[in-house]
């Protein structure tokens, strides 16, 4: 039995894990590099991430790549996270697919080139039918403007006041089939959400580490659904462990 398959007979697992990959800057400057660096090695540390978390069996991973504040960012900066996508796209998708691994976009296309626009939409429909894990991308996500456009969405379609409900405002946001997640990851060591899942993350537990993304491995995210493993997941209710 090798290591992968221990901890899944062992461990409970979460159905979906949702990182906050925080830190590439900070580990540039740690390094002595340019922030660009900081993000292209957070880059490539994104498939074997992918690969550890479907190797564990967990079905469902989302990363938060680019939220709609980090427009606020430096111009070059920015451009050079669009670049990184697209070369990412370009040189991963294929390998991806062959891994049975479905990439899904949260978030919006506006104010995104067209161009990679067009190579992310490319990359879902590519992937539409792999089924070991889904991967939930988002980039240009921001948590209240999703919840902003579903209650805009809800409204235009008529829906009386009486007939809003929790699992209506759920199947109009940008997650819409994709399962709330259970554990949420973040690195480099802050405590919030920064606008992430916010509706979604309700119920969720939280890990965090003071290691940076470009530095967080497989070995860690073992360590945090061990963790994970260990919490009592109580919804409001009492405690389910005796």
């Amino acid at each position: 039995m090798n290591d992968v398959t221990a901890h899944q007979s062992t461990t409970p697992l979460p159905k979906h894990i949702a990182i906050i990959m925080d830190g590439n800057g900070r580990w540039a400057k740690q390094h002595g590099k340019l922030r660009h660096a900081g993000h292209r090695a957070g880059v490539e540390n994104l498939r074997p991430i992918i690969r550890a978390t479907a190797d564990l069996g967990v079905p469902y991973l989302t990363l938060y790549a680019f939220s709609t504040e980090n427009w606020r960012r430096p111009s070059m900066e920015v451009q050079g996270l669009m670049s990184l996508l697209a070369e990412f796209l370009d040189h991963e998708v294929e390998n991806l697919k062959n891994e049975d691994v479905r990439i899904n976009h949260l978030g919006s296309f506006e104010g995104i080139n067209p161009h990679l626009a067009e190579k992310i939409s490319q990359a879902v429909a590519r992937t539409r039918d792999c089924k070991r894990i889904t991967l939930s991308v988002a980039f240009n996500y921001g948590g209240r403007q999703d919840i902003v456009t579903a209650v805009k969405q809800i409204v235009a379609s008529g829906v009386s006041p009486e007939a809003v409900t929790e699992e209506l405002i759920s199947a109009h946001l940008s997650t819409n089939g994709v399962p709330d997640p259970d554990f949420i990851i973040r690195t480099s060591g802050e405590w919030r959400l920064s606008n992430f899942l916010i509706w979604e993350a309700a119920y969720s537990e939280y890990w965090t580490t003071p290691v940076f993304w470009p530095d967080f491995t497989p070995q860690l995210l073992k360590q945090a659904v061990a963790d994970y493993g260990n919490r009592d997941r109580r919804f409001g209710g009492l405690n389910a462990k005796p």
